[in-house]
């Protein structure tokens, strides 16, 4: 039988990181600043919420480039995986028991901002400054026509996520262990063809869009090699591919690579096999089919509980063909506490009857007054955990 399971806040963002938390001790260690004469005292957090993630310093230093992710990457979705997906990454080369995590403190903004440019139009004439992105000028120095721009020199890079992982020594210090880079790349270009005109999409070729990332891999890391603090960590160069501004799904990373340390050449790329789709779909492609139907079976019976129409949206997660977990969202009217708990259980039995049990699966169920009911099953669980926000 479903348990209804009443939980505190705090047990609720342990199920939301995947299983129970390991606690270890609280570490006071020395980090070095900056100043490479100076170091500042710091503590390891000791709560690990899953061996998935990382524990981190504090106090928490925020990225050096804070801020331009949002102007940079076309949706939230993006935005939100640009950076999950390259910790993902990471994982296969930093072990998340011998490292720690901390954002970006190498790139600053304003060098990010350098990198992002067009070749022709960075200020800065330092040579480790200038813009990724092909240049907007023909062979005579004339600006390229809007049409034939979108065509032949797109703006490919349109972000980059810098992540620090850092590993202690043997005299109580922590120090920069490894560093990854994503590289968040436009699936499509949109532009103008007058100023204050309308806009036009461009769809990036998936074989070119790949060969200028790995231009412009090689030349990040390059950059990165000349700096004396980077010269002998290991990188990761991750490269993401964006969805289209509409989208409401993120995109993924669909390749990386480690440049080992001590080593100033990329190693071979590895392939990414990565997807984000949504539910139901109307024309499903084969390796979604009995999910689908799945999906559509359940939202039938979610619509049989309401008179009136009801949204059901589901947000499947792939890995190597392999559906890893489900997220759906159904938002309501405003209910009553009763009629809620009623809803909380009918919906529980519908999950577990028709959706499949080897993934995860997580169930928000929204009003206009917010969040309302969270429904959290693990893989392979039939005893989900089940909150009711007060």
């Amino acid at each position: 039988m479903t348990r209804l399971r009443w939980v505190s806040a705090l047990v609720v963002a342990i199920i939301l990181a995947g299983c129970t938390p390991s606690f270890k001790q609280n570490t006071e260690v020395l980090q070095q600043t900056e100043d490479a004469e100076e170091v500042e005292t710091a503590h390891i957090t000791s709560r690990q919420l899953s061996e998935n993630y990382y524990r981190t310093l504090t106090p928490y230093k925020e990225s050096a480039s804070r801020g331009l992710i949002v102007s940079n990457v076309y949706t939230k979705y993006d935005i939100k995986e640009v950076e999950n997906g390259l910790m993902r990454i990471s994982q296969n080369v930093f072990d998340t028991e011998k490292y720690f995590f901390q954002e970006g403190q190498n790139l600053s903004a304003n060098t990010v901002s350098y990198w992002l440019a067009r070749e022709n139009q960075t200020t800065n004439q330092r040579e480790d400054l200038q813009g990724l992105n092909p240049s907007s000028l023909d062979a005579n120095g004339k600006e390229l026509e809007p049409t034939i721009k979108a065509v032949e020199a797109p703006v490919y890079l349109s972000h980059i996520v810098e992540q620090n992982y850092l590993t202690m020594t043997d005299d109580n210090k922590v120090g920069l262990g490894g560093i990854s880079i994503g590289l968040a790349l436009n699936s499509i270009y949109y532009y103008q063809k007058e100023q204050y005109g309308e806009y036009y999409e461009e769809p990036i070729p998936n074989e070119k869009l790949e060969k200028a990332a790995i231009k412009i891999a090689e030349k990040v890391v390059s950059r990165l090699r000349a700096r004396a603090e980077l010269a002998d960590v290991p990188i990761v160069i991750g490269l993401f591919k964006q969805q289209p501004r509409n989208s409401i799904v993120p995109g993924t990373y669909f390749a990386y690579s480690v440049v080992d340390s001590g080593k100033n050449t990329l190693g071979e790329w590895q392939k990414i096999n990565e997807a984000y789709v949504t539910f139901p779909m109307s024309s499903p492609p084969d390796i979604y089919r009995d999910m689908n139907t799945s999906f559509q079976k359940f939202k039938q019976d979610i619509d049989k509980y309401f008179s009136n129409f009801t949204s059901v949206i589901g947000t499947g997660f792939y890995q190597n063909n392999q559906l890893q977990n489900l997220e759906v969202e159904i938002p309501i009217q405003f209910y009553g506490t009763t009629e809620i708990i009623g809803f909380t259980q009918y919906l529980t039995d519908v999950m577990l009857k028709q959706l499949p049990k080897d993934v995860a699966i997580t169930v928000s169920v929204t009003s206009v007054n917010g969040p309302e009911v969270l429904i959290k099953k693990e893989r392979d669980s039939d005893t989900p955990f089940v909150h009711i926000y007060e």
